[in-house]
């Protein structure tokens, strides 16, 4: 049983998959407790494997993206397989703290200041930007990194960041810019 707090289908709005449909399985509970945080996902269903993955092929979309809270509490290999099986591509956004199983396909890390993280693959790094020194996250081993206002409430100074640091990209929450989930 996997504790889940909602699936649903929408556009991915963050970080390089931005506009591309996704199925997002939201799962409750997180190991940190961010300020930011703009997701209330304490609440949640048990779900079995076979349920979650019926609800996610109701969607015509190849991508599922494991969010949270922190999705890493709840999932493992076989879950992962399960949703390969079903035809998915699986992306998973995590804070990076806890292990992850190494069939998912695509790694996003969100790492908050002065936590040790506890993976080493990652394929982008998205950090919410609220004026840290962000050098400090170039050193991790991905392709992608991605700045992202804090609620979109702080552009033009993340702007500014990544005029001054070209490694990174600008991230915008799109979904919240054009009102969608």
């Amino acid at each position: 049983m996997r504790k889940i707090n909602e699936i649903f289908y929408s556009l991915q709005g963050e970080g390089y998959h931005t506009g591309t449909p996704a199925v997002f399985i939201r799962f409750s509970g997180c190991n940190l407790k961010c300020s930011f945080c703009d997701t209330q996902h304490e609440e949640g269903t048990l779900m079995t494997d076979e349920d979650i993955i019926a609800e996610v092929q109701k969607y015509p979309a190849a991508t599922v993206i494991l969010t949270g809270g922190e999705p890493s509490i709840w999932i493992d290999e076989e879950f992962i397989d399960r949703l390969h099986q079903a035809g998915k591509y699986v992306c998973i956004e995590t804070n990076g703290t806890r292990p992850l199983p190494e069939n998912i396909d695509w790694v996003t890390c969100s790492p908050k200041q002065g936590v040790k993280l506890g993976i080493t693959r990652m394929d982008e790094v998205k950090v919410v930007y609220e004026g840290q020194d962000i050098e400090v996250y170039e050193l991790l081993p991905a392709e992608h990194f991605f700045l992202q206002p804090c609620s979109c409430a702080n552009i033009a100074e993340a702007v500014a960041c990544v005029m001054q640091h070209p490694k990174w990209r600008l991230s915008l929450q799109t979904h919240k810019l054009i009102d969608i989930r």
